[in-house]
């Protein structure tokens, strides 16, 4: 009989919670990988300092503007749940729009 061997996993449990965590939110995710392209891209023309700086900006306030959205809409959950145990009466309206 064969012995299979067990591959380690190559990723720290750290590295595997902040996967999981980017899965969760994948606007989150596409930032971050835009963010890396910016930092390692070798490819079309050299940029300035500037330029990459620029680029950078742009995208943590994209990441920011992620992050805040993702942060509302839990915190809005979690008063409703809240709401919901101290009152079961309480309904839950959408914005009209």
């Amino acid at each position: 009989m064969t012995k299979k061997r067990t591959r380690p996993n190559p990723f720290s449990p750290q590295e595997v919670r902040l996967i999981e965590q980017l899965r969760e939110h994948p606007e989150m995710l596409e930032r971050v990988q835009s963010i890396l392209e910016i930092a390692r891209s070798e490819e079309g023309p050299l940029k300035t300092a500037d330029e990459v700086e620029e680029l950078l900006i742009q995208e943590v306030r994209r990441l920011g503007s992620a992050t805040m959205h993702q942060w509302a809409v839990g915190a809005e959950e979690r008063v409703s749940r809240e709401l919901k145990s101290q009152d079961p009466t309480v309904r839950s309206r959408k914005k009209k729009r």
